[in-house]
């Protein structure tokens, strides 16, 4: 026993001392540098430190499947077409002028008088512009004179004289007159025009002789003698056209123009 115990103890002196000089005694030093011996007791393990948890606010965002999608929206509409607006440039209009309104004209409204008129001619001008129609629009003034000259047919005998002669002028176009029944000495008179100058009644006397009444005569009247003069308020110009037409009609007329009382 005791040599099979020696037995085992050289076998194993010499397996322990083939792994201790084996790489030198096989030479296996030629075939590389041998490795230090590794020191166990040198060997240290690192250690990592424990991950602490972080607050809420520095944790990076878990993205869902929306979230997601939203982050990535902004490259697909980079690359997405712009619109045609966009791209196309559009014509620039200038800006609008204000719409001028609509001006409003006012008629120009006048005043005026026409005169001065007696006898044949205050009836032919009253019966014209009875188709005027101005209602309130026309009035009338008087105008008084210590003198004048006025046309006429010296008095007739009688009624029946002054019938006739009437007949005999309105058969020759005149339809304006005035018997004269005072004073006494004019009575039967027929008065076909008062007139504030005698030239104006030659006038009017060469007129009635071109149409053959060869009796009439033109002499001063004394004592008053009245004229009317149509007074017009507020007339349109269509009035005032009219008027001036109608004006050229009476020859010892006159038409005027006068300040529109308030």
């Amino acid at each position: 026993m005791k040599v099979l115990f020696g037995a085992l103890l050289l076998l194993s002196v010499i397996f322990m001392a083939f792994l201790q000089w084996g790489g030198e005694l096989t030479g296996s030093a030629k075939n590389g540098q041998l490795l230090p011996a590794l020191n166990a007791e040198k060997i240290k393990l690192l250690e990592f430190p424990q991950a602490k948890s972080l607050p809420l606010s520095a944790q990076p965002p878990v993205l869902s499947a929306p979230a997601a999608s939203a982050v990535t929206a902004p490259v697909a509409m980079a690359t997405a077409p712009l619109p045609v607006s966009a791209n196309v440039p559009t014509e620039v209009l200038p800006p609008k002028k204000p719409e001028k309104k609509a001006e409003v004209k006012t008629e120009v409204k006048m005043c005026m008088e026409w005169g001065e008129f007696s006898g044949a001619d205050l009836a032919r001008a009253d019966k014209e512009l009875a188709g005027f129609k101005l209602g309130d629009q026309l009035g009338t003034r008087i105008v008084e004179y210590t003198s004048g000259y006025w046309v006429y047919i010296p008095p007739l005998k009688n009624h029946a004289a002054v019938t006739r002669k009437i007949k005999q002028i309105k058969d020759r176009g005149v339809d304006e007159y005035f018997v004269v029944q005072e004073p006494a000495h004019w009575a039967n008179a027929i008065s076909l025009g008062v007139f504030k100058t005698q030239e104006a009644a030659n006038k009017f006397l060469a007129s009635l002789k071109q149409k053959g009444i060869r009796s009439a005569k033109v002499a001063e009247r004394k004592g008053k003698l009245k004229f009317t003069v149509f007074v017009f308020k507020q007339i349109g110009a269509d009035n005032v056209a009219k008027l001036s037409l109608l004006q050229k009609d009476f020859a010892n007329s006159e038409l005027k123009t006068i300040p529109c009382k308030k």
